[in-house]
């Protein structure tokens, strides 16, 4: 009897140990460690803690989603995620410039221009680069940066505005288009090298695209017709943000002259101008006498009060 096991010791677990203060600490140095920082990149987009500089990369992929929701199996981009996310960037003294990373098919116009609008507006330094494609409503996402960078293999679509759903076959509607295809060229040749004539051209060319009016460039053309600044990579991108960042660190920078420059103190005018610029025959005779005293002195074309 002595010897039989008791049935339930055989299934019972013992109890988890307390953690003590150390094993908290370590814990506590987990949410710090490297693999934490890399999810924390990802999900908040600063590119690297240990650069030279710290930059926001900002990503536009898929399709813009405006003031519909789009089905879930699309890729989009919510521009109600996109702008407070820029209010933020724009407010932040860590975050000392915006990379903004391009590869969509488009979407809504007007959320699409309000974000081009935003970044256009943004004084901290600002690149875009365009990978794989920037279409339709990407394009004025593109250039609404103070950089804009295109790799050689990607493309950007121009074509008229369209729209999904009901319309109405009036001229209302028409001229509705009409004012927001405005709305587009303007913003785009106020923030490019490209004519509004020639935007409009490669906006209604009729040859090239099978289902719709409109062209396709690719990276060389882009920068050739002064839609895009520079055709280059990730890095160039990145190099030119560091130079405008510098840039204006140094312009904010006071001279060594200005700081060290003292100012002069102004000379006192000891004389004060008392003579009008006409005078009477008494007051003539007047001036006379004090001249003759030396009370009065006539000095770079004034008469004046001696020192004396």
């Amino acid at each position: 009897m002595g010897n039989k096991k008791n049935k339930h010791s055989e299934y019972t677990k013992p109890s988890e140990p307390l953690k003590n203060s150390d094993e908290t600490e370590e814990s506590q140095n987990d949410e710090t460690s490297p693999e934490t920082r890399n999810q924390q990149i990802i999900d908040t987009g600063i590119v690297a803690t240990n650069a030279k500089h710290a930059i926001h990369c900002l990503t536009v992929i898929g399709q813009i989603e405006g003031h519909y929701i789009l089905p879930p199996q699309n890729k989009t981009t919510k521009y109600e995620h996109i702008i407070p996310a820029l209010v933020a960037i724009e407010q932040d003294p860590e975050i000392e410039g915006l990379l903004i990373i391009l590869n969509t098919v488009g979407g809504d116009v007007e959320a699409g221009l309000a974000i081009s609008e935003l970044i256009a507006g943004m004084r901290k330094p600002t690149v875009s680069i365009v990978v794989g494609g920037g279409h339709s409503i990407g394009v004025p996402l593109a250039v609404s940066a103070r950089r804009s960078f295109i790799v050689p293999s990607a493309t950007m679509t121009i074509h008229p505005v369209r729209m999904n759903g009901l319309l109405l076959g009036i001229p209302q509607t028409l001229s509705y288009f009409d004012r927001m295809q405005e709305r587009i060229i303007n913003f785009v040749t106020k923030n490019s090298g490209i004519s509004a004539s020639r935007f409009k051209e490669l906006m209604m060319k009729k040859d090239e695209l099978v289902m719709d009016v409109g062209s396709v460039v690719d990276g060389d053309t882009a920068v050739k017709e002064g839609l895009i600044d520079s055709l280059g990579g990730l890095s160039d991108a990145i190099q030119c943000l560091y130079d405008m960042i510098e840039n204006e660190e140094y312009e904010k920078k006071p001279s060594p002259k200005k700081k060290n420059q003292k100012k002069q103190p102004q000379k006192s005018k000891a004389s004060k101008r008392i003579i009008p610029d006409e005078i009477d025959d008494q007051r003539a005779v007047s001036l006379l006498n004090m001249i003759c005293s030396g009370d009065i002195v006539y000095e770079n074309g004034k008469f004046e009060l001696s020192d004396g």
